[in-house]
């Protein structure tokens, strides 16, 4: 009895002299201050908001070692002063090779549900697997890139922090991206400041906050006249449903239907948003569109009918809504006011 007394009495000298292990800080939760009128942003529970979180998937996003050969980051084909965009109809990946889609704008992605022009990815914790691992774009695999995380303290010390553990995986770098994603949010347009969605147009107009022109525009819009309300009437500026809207006649096998399998879903893609157009030239899932008029010449006259055409594009038996001149400058000076020139000027925004 003496003995085992003896011996606990040591065990517990020998352990009370053991330096104490390190802890681990814990990540600063935050809360996003959204836009004027815009709704809840989702936030996951496996994946919530934290200082260090964000801050992580913003080296990251900007930094090139995503990709095979270290020559792109996500910032490469979706730049903060483009709004998150490209002015390239395609962008270039690893090895000089061309893709055939053109980047779709990422801000306010964090309203979305599906990602991608067809929609193929149903989360944004998990959507920078698809251009990471596409051996037309990063062409890179999250061993390599764990390795090279690795080699890096700073990314060490915020990972631990963010996951209150050593483990740096694949599926841990989505994440931190992702967190950065749901913070980039744009609405602070002309049509925020103007508290657009609270008031009529004509109001505005009276008051002197809205041209005549883009008061001329704003009625095309919201209407049936132009019918652009019913995918692009939100705050947003989209639905962020899929839509065929008449790009092509021959739809078989593209767009949503090459995710679903389903020939209803031809020729669909998503909506982009109306938000930021002067900075996102070209448009389109295929950049096929260099300029704004290019986009309102389309919707005008230039819709081709087939199986799928969306039933909202009422006129497309007659090649589109069939727009005057005027009418056409109207409607474009009406999208200019989404334009959010202190979005992609955020240095919250930019290369850290």
């Amino acid at each position: 009895m003496r003995l085992v007394l003896i011996f606990s009495i040591c065990a517990i000298i020998i352990y009370s002299c053991k330096e104490p292990e390190e802890s681990i800080p814990s990540a600063k939760a935050i809360t996003l201050e959204l836009p004027n009128e815009f709704p809840e942003l989702p936030i996951p529970t496996n994946n919530p908001l934290t200082l260090e979180g964000v801050k992580l998937g913003k080296m990251l996003f900007f930094d090139p070692i995503l990709s095979k050969d270290n020559s792109i980051s996500c910032a490469s084909c979706h730049d903060p002063k483009l709004a998150f965009a490209t002015n390239n109809r395609f962008e270039e990946g690893v090895g000089g090779k061309i893709g055939n889609i053109n980047s779709m704008p990422i801000f306010n992605i964090g309203y979305a549900k599906e990602f991608f022009w067809n929609g193929r990815e149903e989360s944004l914790d998990h959507q920078a697997f698809g251009p990471i691992m596409n051996p037309v774009e990063m062409d890179n695999n999250f061993r390599t890139i764990v390795q090279r995380i690795e080699s890096n303290p700073e990314y060490i010390e915020l990972f631990k922090i963010v996951f209150q553990d050593n483990q740096i995986t694949g599926e841990r770098i989505a994440k931190v991206l992702a967190q950065f994603e749901r913070t980039i949010l744009s609405g602070n347009a002309k049509i925020d400041t103007i508290d657009f969605f609270k008031k009529t147009a004509f109001d505005l107009f009276i008051e002197g906050k809205l041209s005549e022109s883009e008061y001329n525009g704003a009625q095309i819009f919201f209407s049936e006249r132009g019918d652009c309300f019913h995918c692009h009437g939100s705050v947003l500026g989209t639905d962020y449903f899929f839509h065929n809207n008449g790009l092509d006649s021959d739809v078989e096998g593209k767009g949503r239907g090459k995710v679903t399998g389903n020939p209803q879903d031809d020729g669909k893609f998503k909506t982009p948003s109306v938000r930021n157009l002067a900075f996102t030239a070209p448009y389109m899932h295929d950049g096929r569109f260099a300029s704004l008029k290019q986009v309102i010449d389309f919707y005008s006259s230039g819709v081709k009918f087939s199986e799928t055409i969306d039933p909202l594009m009422k006129k497309a038996d007659q090649g589109g809504i069939q727009l005057s001149e005027d009418e056409k400058t109207d409607l474009i000076n009406f999208l200019l006011i989404y334009t959010d020139s202190s979005f992609v000027a955020n240095p919250d925004f930019q290369k850290p």
